[in-house]
């Protein structure tokens, strides 16, 4: 089946949240509504209009924070839907099936329930157990052929202290780079690959193939038990047309057109671009009932495992494009104005 790419659709920015107090957590990355309750938005007479300001805000800002959301499972499901379908996304992408959930989940296929990873498989999580935690850097399910626009989170069980979640802009990162290695970068792709769902010690339910959810997962070209994509590592964000490094520490094995060694040297480099640049990230620390909602094709994050207790949430993940760079697309520095990077 044919699917659309990414076409920068740079959508119109209006005044509809302007009502609605809000404020930046750094100058890169990150905005907190204050008082806002989505649950209202999505009953508001001029609904379609707040939702579709509100896509477009998540994707320039990276991620957007609520605190004390009343939103229940069916309306987190309903504005996942509505987030994509409103910034202009494809007809054919819908909401994603996580290969890893199991038959008779707790609230349905839709839904993947965040939860507390024992000691053992912590350990093992994305890395057999190394020291370094900024292994489990991520965007959201980007093996997938068509991967996540948006996700959104509810955690509503906290330990006292720790489990913040930290997000890092792809944006940023991609400023970071020299134009002439950016340049190169743009006709490059990469392989991303999500093996260790299969491995047989992995700390979820697929230790097979057997136990992988075939699909489609969302969307007709999210099948089979491969688990495995090509991207580009230069991508256009569709709603803002702004580009960004579409690589993750989790899931991106291989720059496809170079050789094993050239690869590893430099996709190690596009790793430390947004783990080692703490100016470029924005770190959360969660209450109860808080909501995230942040832009997959642009942010990536990680949790920060450092609690003892228990830890849960839920998380819907909606469905974009497939993944392409448009030689159109500018920086976000160029969209908004700003100087280049002076490291």
């Amino acid at each position: 089946m044919a699917v659309a790419e990414t076409v920068a659709r740079s959508l119109p920015r209006s005044d509809a949240l302007d009502q609605y107090p809000s404020f930046d957590l750094t100058p890169v990355i990150g905005r907190q509504f204050t008082t806002a309750q989505l649950s209202d938005w999505l009953k508001a007479s001029n609904s379609d209009e707040l939702l579709r300001e509100l896509a477009i805000v998540i994707s320039e800002r990276n991620i957007v924070f609520f605190k004390k959301q009343t939103l229940t499972i069916e309306e987190q499901k309903l504005l996942a839907r509505k987030l994509g379908e409103l910034s202009g996304g494809p007809e054919d992408s819908g909401l994603h099936i996580h290969p890893s959930t199991v038959d008779n989940s707790e609230l349905g296929d839709l839904v993947s329930v965040i939860s507390t990873l024992t000691p053992e498989a912590k350990a093992r999580r994305f890395g057999h157990g190394s020291q370094f935690a900024s292994r489990e850097w991520h965007s959201d399910i980007t093996f997938e052929p068509v991967p996540s626009d948006f996700a959104i989170l509810k955690i509503h069980t906290l330990p006292e202290v720790g489990g913040d979640t930290v997000w890092g802009s792809a944006y940023e990162a991609c400023d970071r780079l020299s134009p002439e290695f950016a340049k190169h970068l743009e006709g490059l792709t990469v392989l991303h690959d999500a093996s260790v769902f299969r491995r047989p010690d992995a700390p979820y339910v697929c230790a097979n193939d057997n136990a992988i959810r075939k699909g489609p997962r969302g969307h007709p070209l999210n099948v089979g038990t491969e688990l495995r994509a090509v991207h580009p590592v230069i991508r256009t964000n569709p709603v803002t047309g702004w580009k960004g490094l579409f690589v993750n520490r989790a899931f991106t094995k291989r720059i496809i057109e170079l050789s094993y060694d050239e690869s590893a040297v430099i996709r190690e480099y596009l790793f430390r671009l947004t783990t080692e640049n703490h100016d470029l990230q924005v770190r959360y620390r969660w209450d109860k009932d808080d909501i995230a909602i942040w832009a997959n094709s642009s942010t990536v994050h990680n949790v920060t495992r450092d609690y003892v207790g228990e830890r849960y949430g839920n998380r819907v993940v909606s469905l974009g494009e497939k993944p392409s760079y448009d030689p159109k697309s500018i920086s976000r520095r160029q969209a908004l104005g700003l100087p280049a990077f002076a490291g």
